[in-house]
């Protein structure tokens, strides 16, 4: 099993690679949509801890 999970990381290493390689500019978007998601998903707990105390 931990063979299993060690190849199916290095396809994926490598599938990522290949990604940012051919398309830098495509990448940088799926980057920056991520982080975006990430913040707004902060944002949106923040609210709803703050929305508790009130």
């Amino acid at each position: 099993m931990a063979q299993a999970k060690k190849i199916g990381a290095v396809l994926l290493l490598i599938f990522v690679l290949y990604s940012i390689i051919t398309s830098p500019a495509r990448s940088a978007q799926l980057v920056q949509l991520g982080f975006e998601g990430i913040s707004n998903a902060a944002k949106a707990v923040g609210t709803f801890m703050t929305g508790l105390i009130k």
